[in-house]
């Protein structure tokens, strides 16, 4: 089944696009536009994906609009591994080393899915190290508009996030439960 994901730059260009913002349908055109390859290269990719189960169509009218399945058994995975290579992630680890000694960096699941946050003090951004922020603000803001909304980001020192974790403090605790996506580090050191 591994062999099915990755074979062709289109169809990395294809799961970057689908997976960026899973919320999203598309047509064949607009794939064509943002992948920057051939329709036929699509239309080929496109089939082979919708047989394997990764995405779905539906005609509306003249066009045909595909989206990807999130019942698909490695869509989490793939969204993971996305999230690490374009948008803020791919900016993240892109500009690590201007922004200080990262240790850990992790995505609220519904930030990485595209998702309304629940509660308007919902975290989307945990970033946890001896940071330059002035530089990560920037990082930040950059993607604000790009997505065209604010992101709530929550910076923490190493001794801090351990402290909290001790204290069993109800806010790091209400980013530990919730799902999340690990961009930077492991997990394991992130929940201790």
């Amino acid at each position: 089944m591994l062999k099915d994901l990755v074979i062709s730059k289109t169809r990395v260009k294809l799961l970057e696009t689908f997976l960026s913002d899973p919320t999203q349908m598309f047509h064949v055109r607009d794939l064509v536009r943002k992948t920057e390859e051939e329709i036929n290269a699509v239309r080929r990719e496109l089939a082979r994906m919708e047989q394997l189960g990764m995405v779905k169509k539906e005609p509306r009218g003249n066009r045909l609009y595909y989206w990807f399945r999130k019942d698909y058994v490695f869509y989490a995975d793939l969204l993971s591994m996305v999230s690490k290579t374009v948008g803020l992630g791919a900016a993240l680890i892109k500009n690590k080393a201007r922004l200080g000694r990262v240790t850990l960096v992790s995505f609220s699941g519904r930030f990485v899915r595209h998702e309304l946050r629940k509660s308007p003090d919902e975290v989307d951004l945990l970033i946890v190290g001896e940071l330059v922020l002035p530089e990560l603000a920037a990082v930040i803001r950059a993607e604000e508009a790009r997505r065209g909304q604010p992101i709530n980001y929550t910076p923490m020192t190493e001794e801090e996030l351990k402290f909290r974790r001790n204290r069993r403090d109800p806010f790091l605790l209400g980013i530990l439960t919730g799902s999340r996506v690990m961009i930077i580090g492991d997990e394991a050191d992130l929940v201790g």
